[in-house]
């Protein structure tokens, strides 16, 4: 792959997944965001992983793990499966299987992730962050919904 394209596949990374890390543009889908997290990863773009995780989710993320994890593979393409941008009026869904390798061999990293758009902006909703969070405490998105209205039943 050429330093100019994206490693998200969609065209030239000054003009795909770039302006979105710098801050420049927001992310107009959640398939659109989850493709600029995998360049971010690939670009080792760590804080941009942190800003577009779950408000109420961001104090928890293991960053050094990240960091390590991005920086330890060598990331070779993008496949999403598919999107559903409206699982209802404020989630999202997006299944993808992010190819790289490892340093040994190559791997296909396959998830279904989801996103919830808040404020005008797409945040993925982190499944592996550890937080104690009850039902009727205030959801993590900053929705101000209770957590068990809103991103519960996502995570």
């Amino acid at each position: 792959m050429s330093e100019s394209n994206c490693p998200c596949g969609q065209g030239n990374y000054a003009h795909c997944c770039q302006p979105l890390h710098l801050g420049q543009a927001k992310a107009h889908t959640a398939e659109q965001l989850m493709r600029s997290r995998y360049s971010a990863f690939a670009k080792h773009e760590i804080d941009y992983i942190v800003k577009t995780t779950a408000l109420g989710q961001q104090q928890a993320l293991d960053v050094a793990a990240i960091r390590d994890w991005s920086k330890a593979n060598h990331w070779l393409k993008l496949e999403v499966v598919q999107a559903q941008e409206k699982l209802d009026k404020h989630h999202a869904q997006v299944e993808f299987k992010a190819h790289y390798h490892d340093g040994q061999q190559a791997q296909v990293h396959h998830e279904i992730s989801h996103f919830v758009k808040h404020e005008g902006a797409w945040y993925f909703l982190d499944p592996t962050t550890t937080m104690n969070i009850t039902m009727k405490q205030p959801c993590i998105c900053g929705s101000g919904k209770k957590f068990k209205q809103c991103c519960a039943q996502y995570l």
